[in-house]
């Protein structure tokens, strides 16, 4: 019988402009801040000691320990703190209905960040459901050498062909197909023939 209670529902979030909290000031909640700041949130650290990698331009500071009215604005939370704090967190957050990373901490956690690969607009996530992070980031980096070079020509492409077969009406059961087939049309014109082809 398959067990539910572990299973994850994978989902990007648009976070520009949008609140998100980080409890803990030490290098892990620093680590998380370049993608939040990447995305355009606006993150904000609490903690009663904020190391200097934490202290940069788009994030606000707040020094003292976490308190439940810290979660009043957030979207969405991440707790990278002690284990004590970070089931505080979790708890608060649950009775405001806000999803929570707990880093390094899975019992306390409802959302789980992936190993993630970026080229340009295409991202790519894996996810142990926060049992083994060690395995995601072995399979992100396989994933990431096999990835092809070219995958922003790719989705260039993929956009085009998008307009047109919205235009033409091309029925959504087809349009795979038709992608692969003008994939491997530009893939056999050479490397810089997605670019060109709209």
């Amino acid at each position: 019988m398959t067990d539910h209670r572990h299973r994850v529902y994978p989902v990007f979030l648009r976070l520009d402009g949008m609140p998100v909290l980080v409890v803990g000031g030490g290098a892990v909640a620093a680590g998380k801040l370049d993608g939040l700041l990447a995305a355009g949130a606006r993150p904000t650290v609490v903690a009663p000691l904020i190391s200097a990698a934490c202290r940069r331009d788009g994030v606000t500071v707040v020094e003292r320990g976490f308190d439940d009215r810290d979660l009043d604005a957030a979207r969405f939370v991440i707790a990278a703190a002690t284990p004590e704090v970070n089931r505080a967190v979790a708890t608060a957050a649950a009775a405001r209905n806000l999803f929570v990373n707990a880093v390094d901490d899975p019992t306390s956690a409802s959302a789980f960040l992936g190993g993630v690969i970026r080229r340009g607009d295409v991202t790519v996530a894996i996810s142990t459901g926060g049992a083994a992070p060690a395995l995601a980031g072995l399979l992100r980096e396989a994933l990431d050498a096999a990835l092809p070079d070219e995958l922003d020509a790719w989705l260039e492409l993929a956009r085009a062909e998008r307009a047109r077969w919205k235009l033409d009406g091309t029925p959504i059961a087809q349009r795979r197909a038709r992608l692969l087939d003008a994939l491997i049309a530009a893939r056999g014109a050479g490397p810089d023939a997605a670019r060109g082809s709209s």
